[in-house]
């Protein structure tokens, strides 16, 4: 019984440090979608040069963001300086794939092995030297997980892509199309989602179009529904901080069509994976049944996109597909939020913050009055940065 306790602990402990890393970057990823739904060719106000922000926005900086917190989150003495620079690696070797996972990988994976080498040479460091030895000894380690992490990481990422994609191929031959969310919605959250429905099902659907005006491959990946659904269950049932990022999100999700929005709110709790499956599968099903298509692929994957590309006769599939997608979703996403418990939630998280505070001030007040009668400080200078000096002027003006 307590091997099962420890295993649901470590799981909890997973998933509120994946929320840990993510959460603090959640408005780099709003002010992407924004750009991204307006400035793409596709989007709404589309323009050529506010559009060069677009990709290396989604490529570089967010994963480099997630890796710096990450980092930091496991060791705040150089840990996220060092998970961005063996993130490069990744994202130099990889082509079209988006290194997030990498990013939430490499991240504590630095910070932990830079803490590790930290604790070895730590008190066998000459006094004066502690600087140097510590930037030289972080360099280092960045070096090496650089190099790896392109010769390694990128390509089981890219490994990963080709499996998923085989998995898919192989549904849609067997026509289970409702079974291919198996495969779609965890590729989405890794990022894949263009890859899928550029890559796959455009091809196909299109020669389906060509033939018999129609096809509802264009409308398995693109689908607003099962994210929309996860968002607004967020929006509902989340913790504090969650509810107001999501609500905005969602917004973005289905009239923007920027389905990466709420990739980052499934990662936080692994399980919500469950609730893009059944959404998907469910609004797939129903397209199915009411022989549902569109004319051509929407991008982006907004409601206004799927209602653009409906042919004539076919709108009530269209909004029952979206709609079942969203509620299939929803109650699924609403039901693993409720009953999923947190060691600590937001608001306790704060209140152990201030109380941390409060007592840090005592303390300070205490150690104030034990130091009252010193009459003298001397400075010594840290490797020659001019501690000393600085210290010394602080004082006089005080």
């Amino acid at each position: 019984m307590s091997e099962k306790k420890s295993v649901k602990s470590r799981v909890q402990n997973f998933g509120s440090f994946l929320s840990s890393m993510v959460m603090p970057n959640i408005a780099a990823l709003i002010a992407w979608g924004f750009m991204a739904a307006l400035f793409i060719p596709t989007g709404w106000l589309p323009n050529e040069n506010f559009n060069k922000i677009v990709g290396p926005l989604l490529k570089y900086a967010i994963p480099m963001l997630i890796a710096y917190t990450g980092g930091n989150l496991v060791n705040p003495k150089m840990g996220g300086v060092v998970g961005v620079v063996a993130l490069l690696g990744a994202i130099a070797a990889a082509e079209n794939e988006v290194m997030l996972v990498a990013a939430m990988l490499l991240g504590p994976l630095a910070g932990w092995l830079l803490k590790k080498l930290q604790d070895a040479y730590d008190g066998h460091v000459p006094q004066g030297f502690e600087m140097l030895v510590n930037n030289f000894s972080a360099g280092f380690l960045a070096l090496g997980l650089s190099l790896i992490s392109y010769v390694l990481v990128a390509p089981l990422i890219s490994g990963l892509t080709g499996i998923l994609a085989a998995g898919i191929n192989f549904l849609l031959e067997k026509s289970l199309l409702p079974l291919v969310h198996i495969f779609i919605e965890p590729a989405k959250i890794l990022f894949l989602n263009n890859a899928i429905n550029h890559g796959i099902f455009t091809p196909i659907g299109l020669d389906q179009a060509a033939t018999s005006g129609k096809s509802i491959l264009f409308m398995i990946e693109s689908n607003p529904g099962p994210g929309l659904g996860v968002l607004l269950a967020y929006t509902f049932f989340g913790k504090k901080e969650e509810r107001s990022s999501a609500a905005g999100a969602a917004i973005i999700q289905v009239f923007g069509g920027i389905h990466e929005i709420f990739f980052p709110y499934v990662l936080m709790n692994p399980k919500l994976i469950l609730a893009t499956i059944l959404g998907g599968a469910s609004g797939t099903f129903t397209l199915e049944i009411l022989k549902g298509g569109l004319v051509a692929s929407p991008s982006p994957g907004s409601i206004l996109a799927w209602l653009a590309m409906t042919p004539k006769g076919s709108y009530l599939a269209t909004i029952l597909g979206f709609v079942v997608a969203t509620l299939v979703s929803l109650l699924v996403a609403s039901f693993i939020l409720k009953t999923s418990k947190s060691s600590k939630t937001f608001d306790q998280a704060s209140k152990d913050l201030s109380d941390s505070k409060n007592s840090s001030k005592s303390s300070l007040e205490n150690e104030t009055k034990s130091f009252s009668n010193i009459s003298k400080i001397r400075f010594a200078c840290d490797a020659g940065m001019g501690s000393s000096a600085m210290g010394a002027s602080i004082l006089k003006k005080n």
